[in-house]
């Protein structure tokens, strides 16, 4: 652990990136974890002059195009999957906030100019319009140039997942969250398990405005090490809040909501990467 300053201003304890990296069957599989993305710029100068090589708040404000970021971002939380030819799936938090509109918003709220409002103006600038203030993405991860993916009637084997086997490997982890100025949470985690059969991710985006509605967008990837094509399932399920019967406190937990939340949306898919046979 190491103390250091941000601007000679404030000293703050730095945590030391995480990374480990497991190989099995010819896959390779690793992540990349560390601290939370920095509030101020740490390097104004060369930022506004080599763009190339600017800090990483500028990299996301000026990339992403939006007004402004949640809460928390962690920029280095990255998981990424590598088939034995090459090909690669990766989840990564830029890509995700891309996909979040910077359009018009989706959910009006009362409260909702106001939350906008509380929010630091430092980084608005011409940028100020309306977007997704919730940071909904339908983000179903990144896939290497060579990957082919295809429609399919081909589904996720549950009963295989609910096999007693050996875990060798599992690791989640947060890629943003925002508290939408204490009226709800929304959040996009990642998580990983590879068994000796086969490996399983999910990729969820979970929202909930409080006392207006919840929305759970689900990824779930799947291999079986026998096959020769992965399955990508990407799903939505949304309704209000009023829609639900059961009591406040499982609002908190998407696993007790989800399944009794109405699927708007289904999209299944199979990956193939070169060299498959």
């Amino acid at each position: 652990m190491s103390l250091e300053k941000v601007q000679g201003e404030v000293e703050v304890f730095r945590l030391p990136a995480d990374a480990e990296e497991f190989e099995w069957n010819n896959w390779k599989f690793k992540y990349t974890k560390s601290h939370i993305l920095h509030s101020l710029c740490t390097s104004p100068e060369k930022c506004k002059n080599q763009p190339a090589d600017q800090c990483l708040l500028c990299l996301y404000s000026n990339g992403l195009e939006l007004p402004h970021l949640p809460e928390m971002v962690f920029p280095r939380n990255v998981l990424t999957v590598i088939h034995p030819s090459g090909g690669k799936i990766e989840f990564n938090t830029f890509d995700a906030l891309k996909k979040v509109c910077n359009g018009k918003p989706h959910i009006q709220v009362s409260y909702s100019e106001e939350w906008k409002g509380s929010r630091s103006a430092e980084h608005l600038g011409e940028k100020l319009k309306p977007f997704d203030w919730t940071f909904s993405t339908d983000y179903c991860g990144t896939l290497s140039a060579n990957a082919h993916i295809e429609p399919t009637e081909e589904i996720i084997d549950m009963k295989m997942l609910k096999q007693k086997e050996k875990i060798l490997f599992y690791h989640e982890m947060m890629l943003y969250e925002d508290e939408l100025h204490d009226n709800g949470i929304s959040s996009c985690t990642i998580k990983i398990r590879v068994m000796p059969s086969s490996f399983f991710i999910l990729l969820r985006f979970f929202l909930r405005v409080d006392g207006v509605m919840v929305r759970v967008n689900d990824t779930r990837v799947f291999h079986d090490f026998t096959k020769n094509f992965i399955i990508r399932e990407y799903t939505n399920k949304e309704c209000g809040v009023k829609e639900l019967k059961l009591p406040l406190t499982l609002f908190g937990d998407p696993n007790s909501l989800s399944p009794h939340m109405p699927l708007r949306t289904s999209i299944v898919e199979k990956i193939t990467f070169p060299g498959e046979t």
